[in-house]
């Protein structure tokens, strides 16, 4: 019931845009930061976060921590880019509302990254908060792009697999 609630109410729209807004100022800001600073380099949050998975209670699972050694770390440099381009976009993508549930989702898979990685500040609020737009799905978008963009590309794909279903005969 409540889920419906999440995915049907109009006025509930309003709230999951306010909400939408914010995480998408706190994800931009963070994103741009990093961006526009020219200096953002991972490597030492991700052997703090290597560093953190010994111990009797592991601040870092070891199973998280094997795939930032054995991935994320050799692979520095691309995480140099795609993490402040991942923010700056998730951030972008919701103030828009264009994309929206995938950008939550892209969102919440960082949030779910850092705390992995043994963080807390505001990824567990950030997480909290995204889930009900996640779960609101296309509610969450109403007042956004995504009104006018995801009905576009449906009638697009609608027509393409109806011309790859029924070929016009020569």
């Amino acid at each position: 019931m409540f889920i419906k609630f999440l995915k049907e109410n109009r006025f509930v729209s309003l709230l999951l845009t306010l909400l939408r807004l914010y995480l998408g100022w706190q994800w931009l800001n963070a994103g741009w930061g990093k961006i526009s600073s020219g200096k953002f380099d991972a490597s030492g949050f991700l052997y703090g976060a290597v560093k953190n998975m010994s111990g009797e209670h592991p601040a870092v699972q070891p199973w998280w921590g094997n795939f930032l050694k054995e991935v994320a770390l050799p692979y520095v440099d691309l995480f140099n880019v795609i993490v402040p381009w991942g923010e700056f976009l998730v951030g972008l993508g919701l103030i828009l509302g264009i994309f929206t549930t995938f950008s939550i989702l892209m969102g919440l898979t960082m949030n779910f990254a850092y705390m992995f990685s043994g963080t807390t500040s505001t990824n567990p609020q950030m997480a909290l908060l995204g889930m009900f737009i996640l779960v609101a799905g296309l509610n969450a978008g109403k007042i956004g792009l995504d009104r006018w963009f995801i009905p576009f590309l449906k009638r697009l794909f609608l027509k393409k697999a109806e011309k790859e279903q029924f070929p016009q005969s020569a």
